[in-house]
Parts: C-alpha cells; structure tokens; sequence
C-alpha cells in the first residue's frame, strides 16, 4: 500500500492518469466556473454542470459563488485599488505565487459576495454540503487517491492537483495574462495573450481576447490561435449537453456603403476593439516611416527608445513619464505623426461614455471620415473608406 494501490499501474501510468485529472479540473474551471457561471456565455447540460460541480469540490475546494463573483469583480474594477488580484497593483510576484491567497482574502468581503454573487447555484446539495463543507472534498479526493495509487504516489498526485489551479489559473493566468505576452486588441485593462496555441490551461491563455469579448464563450479569434475549451464546447454541443450563447462579433463590410449612419456608428461600437487593432495595422508603414525620419534627425537614436514609441503611440496607452517625454517630443516634431495619433484618439472617443445623442456621435464619426480623407496621408485616407463600410451583422 505504500507505493501501491488498487490500480496497478506503472509509474508513467500514474503520471498519465494524473495529467488527465489535471486537464479534467482545468475544464471544469473555464467551461464551468468561468465561462457558464461568471460570464454567462455558456450553457451546460445539467449533468454536465453538476459533474464540474462535484469534481471541482473534490479538487480544489472552491464556491461557485466565490469564483464567479470575484472574477466578475475583476472585470468591473480591472487594473484598479479593487482589483483583487492584478500584477498592476499587487506586483506580478505576489499574484504569480500568491495568488490564491488574494482570492481567498476578497472572498471573505461579504459585500463582494453580495454585489457579484448572483445567479450561482442556491441548491440543497449547495447550501448543505459544497458551500459549508467545502473543504473536505480535498480530503475525499486524498483519501480516494491513496487508496487508488498507493500512499506515496498518491499522496503527491494530491498535491499535484491541489497546486494545479492556484499557480495556473490565479497565478500564471491572473498575473502573467496581465504582465506579459502579445496584445491583438488594445483593451482598457493590460490583459494579454501568453501564447497563441491555448492547450495547457484550457483555452485560459488567450486572455486579452477574453478580455476584450468577455461575454464571448469561445477565446480564439484569429486563424492561427486554438481555444481548447472552445474544442470542448464544439464536442459537448454535438452530443446535445452545451450551446454557446455569445462568441466574438463578425466584422461585416459592406462594398456598396459610403454613407456614415447609426448603423454605421453601431457596427463601429460593436467592433471597436477590432477597429483599433485595424488601426494600428493599417498605420503601421506610415508610423514607421516617420519614426526612421525621427531617428535619421537623431531625436531618438537608440532603437530601444524608438520601439517604446512606436509602442506608446499605436497603442494609445502612455503611461510612464519617460513615455508621456517621448511621444510629446515626437509630436512635436512630426506633424504627420501627431495627426495619426491624434486621429487615433479622437476614434476611441466615440464609443467611450459620452453625453452626446445618437445624431451628434454619427456626425462626429463623419466629421472624423471627412478629416482623415482629407488628411493627404494616404494609408489613413484608405482607413476612413472602409470603416464607412462598417454594417449591422
């Protein structure tokens, strides 16, 4: 019974056994806890959500209420002092290793619980046995392990499991996913993409499209990036025991448009993300240009410097000092680069709160074509012709 249990298995068989059991709590995690309860992009079979139910009790002791009013926390208060637990505020160490004491701490706040916990499950097997003795399904589950794998392996195999989510999901999805990685969509908050080929944490790792679709019940948004809770959901809903409800806005162009109009305006909104990220692309060979101009006068002679403005300017975020110093001295000294900056700014604003009608935020948007196409700057000129094409889906 030390090394051994009631499964005789080789060492690389419990290994493999235990790799299942990781990546079946991982599941249970994004398509339960995060994308069915937190964000309501999903629909789950009852049986389906009562099985994640049992084995995320059994693994990682965790509330449903908790989770998912804490996460949704994270998305209203995000990068802010109510953050509970961004790398932004806490230090990207603290919620790497630590970030499961972060959660623990915010769910202790009643008044969190209360704001963001609704909508979750207020079941008898709820009330009575996951949310009071929410830690004695660990127990079971060590208990059930030694028994299956012998006292040594399973008593490692526990452990294994019970750091699984508190360093994947609250460490390196929390702190990382906000820290470090590629940004497709310039989003408020400094969420990113760890990597493109999301298979290791559930399709988790595509972050910042999550961020920027979080109502959106699959992750991956371009050809070359793969969601694998997305491929859970797509064999799930085949066998009739889920059904997607939200998946990312399709840009919809349409050639015989010319004319800016609400539905223009709303197509825009819908899209805005993309926009900016079209943006971006679209002005890339104009920015660039202008930057080797700057560099050839010799205001910015290091390229370290030079990619911290190119990085400052198309994303539209300036932070630091020694960033805001940057982008005024190259404004200053390219007029061409202030108009796209410029023009980039005042495009975001027309989808931020505003006390303006309909009406005048369409006219705006117009005014906004009218000036880039007549600009003289031929890559923003092209711009404004397509997003007039912008349509209803």
């Amino acid at each position: 019974m030390l090394f051994d249990g009631l499964l005789d298995l080789s060492w690389w068989g419990k290994l493999l056994v235990l790799l299942v059991l990781v990546q079946i709590t991982i599941a249970g995690v994004t398509l339960y806890l995060h994308r069915c309860q937190a964000h309501r992009s999903l629909d789950l079979h009852p049986a389906v959500s009562h099985f994640f139910r049992f084995w995320l009790w059994l693994t990682t002791g965790m509330v449903t209420k908790e989770w998912a009013a804490i996460h949704r926390k994270h998305h209203a208060k995000c990068e802010t002092a109510e953050d509970p637990h961004s790398p932004q505020v806490h230090g990207i160490n603290k919620v790497l290793f630590a970030g499961v004491v972060l959660y623990v701490k915010e769910s202790h706040h009643p008044e969190t619980m209360q704001r963001y916990g609704h909508g979750t499950p207020d079941d008898w097997i709820e009330r009575t046995i996951y949310t009071p003795h929410h830690k004695k399904g660990i127990l079971l589950m060590l208990a059930t392990n030694v028994l299956l794998f012998g006292a040594v392996p399973g008593l490692l195999m526990w452990g294994v499991q019970m750091a699984w989510i508190p360093f994947w999901a609250a460490g390196v999805i929390n702190g990382i996913g906000h820290f470090w990685g590629y940004r497709k969509f310039q989003t408020e908050d400094a969420s990113t993409n760890i990597v493109p080929v999301a298979a290791w944490i559930g399709g988790e790792e595509l972050h910042n499209n999550h961020h920027a679709f979080p109502t959106s019940a699959k992750f991956s948004v371009q050809w070359y990036e793969f969601d694998l809770g997305w491929a859970y959901i797509r064999v799930l809903s085949a066998l009739g025991l889920a059904r997607p409800k939200k998946l990312p806005p399709k840009v919809r162009l349409d050639p015989a448009k010319s004319v800016i109009d609400v539905q223009t305006l709303h197509a825009i909104a819908t899209n805005r993300y993309e926009v900016l990220a079209k943006y971006a692309k679209s002005m890339k060979l104009a920015w660039d240009e202008e930057v080797a101009k700057l560099r050839e006068k010799q205001l910015f002679a290091d390229s370290a410097t030079a990619r911290r403005l190119r990085r400052a300017i198309t994303r539209g975020m300036v932070k630091s000092p020694a960033e805001q110093e940057i982008v005024a001295r190259a404004l200053e000294s390219s007029p061409r680069l202030a108009t796209l900056y410029r023009m980039r700014e005042e495009l975001a604003r027309t989808w931020e709160r505003s006390t303006l009608s309909t009406e005048q935020l369409v006219a705006q948007l117009r005014d906004w074509c009218d000036r880039a196409e007549a600009s003289g700057i031929e890559t923003l000129a092209e711009f404004s012709q397509r997003l007039r094409r912008y349509a209803a889906a």
